[in-house]
């Protein structure tokens, strides 16, 4: 992959990487759950990538977070705040929106000649 190419898809990615962890903490789920669960439909994340950005969505009140001390290893427990599941809805519309205009745009469906 050129590196232009690799940019770009990098920058692709990036946003649609917010709305994919959002859309899998309506349950309490912890870094390493987290992964599974994008990468079992296809969506690759570091861990270097997920924490960062989990720590700025709970520092936008979009998630909050809570140990579990119970097992023998503490885990951190991410899940939406109310906020963020406010923020989720109308992000997941504005993305379906914009997904079907640009299926439009691609398919050449929407071509129209300037007047």
């Amino acid at each position: 992959m050129s590196q232009l190419l690799n940019s770009l898809t990098t920058e692709l990615r990036r946003g649609t990487l917010t709305l994919a962890v959002l859309s899998q903490l309506k349950t309490p789920q912890y870094g390493y759950s987290l992964v599974q669960r994008l990468e079992s439909c296809g969506i690759t994340i570091d861990q270097s990538t997920l924490y960062p950005l989990l720590r700025r969505l709970e520092k936008q009140e979009l998630v909050t977070s809570t140990w579990d001390t119970t097992e023998s290893r503490p885990r951190r427990y991410y899940v939406l705040s109310a906020f963020g599941i406010t923020t989720y809805n109308q992000l997941r519309a504005e993305w379906e929106k914009t997904s079907q205009e640009l299926s439009l745009l691609m398919k050449g469906e929407n071509r129209h000649e300037p007047d």
